[in-house]
């Protein structure tokens, strides 16, 4: 049996031949030439393309109140063929099955959304003195273009608006964070660390959605040594194999492929090169055994250590609470013994009996001293 919303889409749905109705319900302007063979005809006697042009504004007026009207007119329609006839009937039949209450509900919501569509259904007219229909509003436009180009002196600049858009993008991003990006946390998943035979490591790169030319980039990364089946002489002919990809300071071969248009291509070229990299390694017909690997590519960067000494182990920590113990000791001996210094009152006290400095001019360039 048919839904309701399949039924009520075919109760809303449009006449087949509703563009060339609509082509034909309005009736061209024509101009009698001066010098014709034609027969006249009187603007009165009817013709056929009258006749025709009355019977489509009279189809295209029609609105059927159910879909049981439509399949009825449907089925009538000469122009239709035998499949769809009888596609028609079967659909015919389920909506005589449809109970009385869900009839009368979709008739109601069919006549509901006729009324509101007449205005949008209705044929625009050109009008007869109108120079490419300038004049005309456009129906697409929310507004009505009614002093839509008077400047009033209330509106702020194109600055002001473009900050003002800034600003609505940042509150957008906000509300994505506070109320959307809490909802990921249901799709999370526990933590599993690679197996043994897992030794290829893919990054991507995803910008949120949003199409850009880089994410369909693909990075593998790989240990020589986490290769099964691998002898030391191997290893040593693939990393020559990879040349400058081969980074010696974290043994790590590192390769990227961006040449095809998904992330799914760029990752199987990068598996297959790959096992042709293997493959090629363990060929023993050229080991590059007169080849020395090449690592002038990779700059080392010199690993600063600290001394052992400047390590805060247990035993330095306690040093260091015995040595401020003891500094605090002295100075409490020195304040009861009145030897201990006050920083502020000698700085007081240098000032008081300091000679005062007499200030010589400084002459400028330019400038001469007063005689």
């Amino acid at each position: 049996m048919a839904s309701p919303v399949n039924l009520l889409r075919l109760c809303l749905r449009p006449s087949r031949r509703l563009p060339n109705l609509r082509a034909s319900a309005v009736p061209q302007l024509t101009h009698r030439r001066p010098l014709s063979t034609t027969q006249w005809r009187s603007a009165s006697t009817p013709t056929e393309d009258d006749a025709s042009a009355k019977e489509a504004e009279d189809e295209l007026e029609k609105v059927f109140k159910n879909p049981g009207e439509f399949l009825n007119a449907f089925i009538r329609d000469e122009s239709v063929s035998d499949e769809e006839r009888r596609l028609a009937q079967r659909m015919l039949e389920d909506w005589s099955k449809v109970p009385l209450p869900e009839k009368q509900n979709i008739e109601k919501l069919a006549q509901e959304v006729n009324e509101e569509s007449a205005q949008l259904r209705r044929p625009i007219m050109p009008k007869k003195d109108s120079f490419w229909h300038v004049e005309e509003t456009d129906q697409d436009l929310i507004t009505d273009e009614v002093g839509e180009d008077d400047f009033e002196e209330d509106d702020i600049m194109a600055m002001g608006h473009a900050k003002l858009e800034e600003h609505r993008e940042f509150r957008e991003y906000a509300r994505i964070a506070v109320w959307e990006m809490p909802l990921l946390s249901k799709l999370a998943k526990p933590f599993q660390p690679p197996a043994e035979d897992e030794v290829l490591r893919f990054r991507y790169t995803t910008y949120m959605g949003e199409f850009h030319p880089a994410d369909r980039k693909v990075v593998v990364e790989f240990c020589p040594k986490d290769l099964p089946g691998l002898s030391e002489a191997q290893q040593l002919k693939l990393k020559k194999l990879a040349g400058s990809r081969y980074n010696p300071e974290k043994d790590i071969i590192k390769m990227s492929c961006e040449r095809f248009e998904h992330q799914a291509q760029n990752k199987r070229y990068l598996g297959d090169l790959v096992n042709k990299m293997i493959e090629a390694a363990k060929d023993p017909t050229d080991m590059f055994e007169d080849i020395p690997l090449d690592t002038r590519h990779h700059k080392f960067k010199p690993q600063i250590k600290f001394p052992k000494k400047w390590y805060l182990t247990e035993e330095r920590r306690k040093e260091l609470e015995e040595q401020r113990k003891q500094a605090l000791l002295l100075d409490e001996q020195k304040r009861t013994e009145g030897t201990l210094i006050d920083g502020v009152q000698a700085i007081q006290q240098a000032m008081l009996h300091a000679k005062p400095v007499e200030v010589v001019p400084v002459l400028r360039r330019g400038q001469r001293g007063r005689r």
